[in-house]
């Protein structure tokens, strides 16, 4: 489905906040079909940017990595 997203998994570092941002931004893009939203939605999808990259934040954080 969003085979430009990058994979952001390394096993040295985990991803910057800007390439969670990008990553959720390109999602929502693809998702909902727009590249930029109507003054009407522009709220709604901005926040779902934030709470996509918020919540893959935390993923990162959670995940186990073995050496």
């Amino acid at each position: 489905m969003c085979r430009n997203i990058k994979r952001l998994h390394q096993p040295e570092s985990k991803p910057t906040d800007e390439e969670l941002y990008a990553a959720a931004l390109q999602f929502v893009r693809k998702i909902t079909g727009y590249n930029k939203p109507s003054q009407a939605n522009a709220e709604a999808f901005e926040q779902a940017i934030v709470d996509i990259t918020a919540t893959t934040r935390v993923l990162f954080d959670k995940l186990i990595v073995r050496p």
